[in-house]
Formats: structure tokens, sequence, C-alpha cells
């Protein structure tokens, strides 16, 4: 509940923040000429920023359950549901939160997520793969990894990120698109024009790429962190060799994009493509639990 009322009053912060600014600046004014009202973007970037981020956050479970395919586990039907179920309530134990539902999705690839908008109310789910293809150590070193998600809030944190960078992402670019409307009409009046829209459109795209990786450096940093937290709860060797692990299996990422974030690990880029990657390479996070104290 913390962590809504921080999404929440961050957001309203923010639109403060950018109201108090432009009117400091007399941009207030440069709107009206193309026929926008301050106020009524403010709302506008906070409703569809915000919102949309809310609303991502609180159908996740949904969601992430209808593109894999994820059956939850009710009840047991073989020794490994057993343990999987007993191995992540004693983990969500270790850190204070409520147990997670506990899924398992039909995928040959060695995969695993967590996801919910609240860390006492959330999901962890295994791929089919990654309970053969891994030892129970190893198996046991990425439930941990994914409670450590869960406890640290970063479904929630993640979603403000977005939130965040969306508010701003959606007003500056219209804002923009006002002054240069304005600068091309030499100040007439008389409302929008054909040019506001197109800057406007260009402008959320270039603005939106820059936010994108924003938010996908955020997710790399969670993911260093979240291994921190497996090596805590379970040792270090264990999830190093989890890593180790998916490092040979030299296979693509197939989680579906809405949830591709969310999984233990992505795809591999090199170059520009790195500030896009929503997970480190394998040796860096390798590298960073070696080094570790």
């Amino acid at each position: 509940m913390l962590r809504l009322v921080l999404f929440f009053s961050t957001n309203i912060a923010v639109l403060l923040i950018l109201g108090i600014v432009c009117k400091v600046l007399g941009i207030d004014q440069r709107l009206a000429m193309s026929g926008q009202s301050l106020p009524g973007l403010l709302l506008m970037a906070g409703v569809i920023g915000m919102l949309g981020s809310f609303i991502s956050l609180a159908t996740s479970k949904w969601i992430a359950k209808r593109t894999t395919g994820a059956r939850v586990i009710d009840t047991p039907r073989d020794a490994t549901e057993v343990w999987l179920k007993d191995t992540v309530a004693r983990q969500a134990h270790a850190v204070g939160i409520g147990t997670p539902e506990i899924a398992i999705f039909d995928s040959p690839e060695l995969n695993a997520f967590a996801t919910g908008m609240n860390k006492n109310n959330a999901l962890v789910a295994v791929s089919v793969g990654l309970l053969r293809g891994m030892q129970k150590e190893e198996v046991e070193a990425v439930l941990a990894h994914e409670i450590s998600h869960v406890a640290n809030g970063d479904m929630v944190t993640m979603g403000l990120v977005q939130g965040v960078l969306n508010t701003f992402v959606i007003f500056v670019s219209r804002l923009i698109a006002s002054v240069v409307d304005g600068m091309l009409r030499r100040g007439s009046t008389g409302g929008a024009s054909p040019i506001y829209f197109i800057v406007s459109m260009v402008m959320q795209v270039v603005l939106g790429l820059l936010a994108s990786i924003i938010a996908m450096w955020f997710s790399r940093w969670r993911e260093f962190r979240a291994d921190a937290g497996s090596a805590k709860l379970v040792g270090k060797d264990k999830m190093i060799a989890a890593l180790e692990r998916l490092r040979a299996q030299h296979a693509p990422v197939m989680l579906p994009r809405e949830i591709e974030a969310m999984g233990i690990s992505g795809d591999m880029g090199h170059g520009l493509k790195r500030l896009f990657m929503s997970h480190p390479p394998l040796e860096e996070r390798i590298q960073a639990l070696r080094q570790a104290a």
C-alpha cells in the first residue's frame, strides 16, 4: 500500500513541479497561443501517463497467466510441485512477505518470472524447461531471485518509473510542438495547426526512445539487486551456478513482450542495442556476484 501511495503522490508531485516551472517561464502563454491550456495539458499527461502504468500494473498477473498459459499450483500433482510450493513459502517467509502464487508455464526455455501489484499478492512462475534443465539447487536460486524482486517491490517501482516517464514524454512532446507551432506561425492565434500534431508525434517517438533507455537502465539495475537478494537467501554459489546454466543454454528468450522484463534472463545485445536491454549480460551478473563480499 505504501508503494501505491508513493506511485500516485510522485506522479502528482511531478505534475505540480511541471506546472510551476511552466508558469514561471511563461510557457503557459505560449501554449495558449496554440489553443492549449496548461492545466488541461498537465491533466491529460498525468492521466495517460499514470493511469496507463497503473492499469498495466493492476492487470499484470492476469496478463502473465494469459500470455504464457501458466497453470497455478493449487493442489500439487507430484513431488516437484510440492517442493516448489514449500520452497517459495519458505523463502517468502524469510523475507517477510506473503506467499506468492506459484505457477508453471509450458516452455522449453529456462526461464521464470515474478509479477503482481502487491508484494503480498504476487505470482512467481517457472517454465517446464527450467525444471527439467536445472539442478534443484539452481532452481532454488532462481526462485529466490524472483522472490527478491517481489520483496523489493520491483514491479510497483518499475510501474512508477514508467508512469513518470510517460507523463514527461506526453507533456514535453506537446509543449515542444506548441512552441514550434507558435514560432512558425509567428505568434498568430486560432488554435493548433497541422504543424503542431506532426511535431508532437515526432517528438513523442524521439522522447519515447529516450524514456525507454532510462526505464531499461533501471530494469537492469534491479536484476543485479535481485541476484544479490538470491545470493543472500540461498548462497552465492547457487545463484552463480543458475546463471552459468542460463548462459549455457544459448537460446533466444521466448517470453511474451508484455512480461519479458520480468524474466530471469533477457535477450542479449551489442552496441546501441544494449541500451534497450531489460537484463544485463549474464557474464556481468556472474562477475558482480563473484566480486560481492
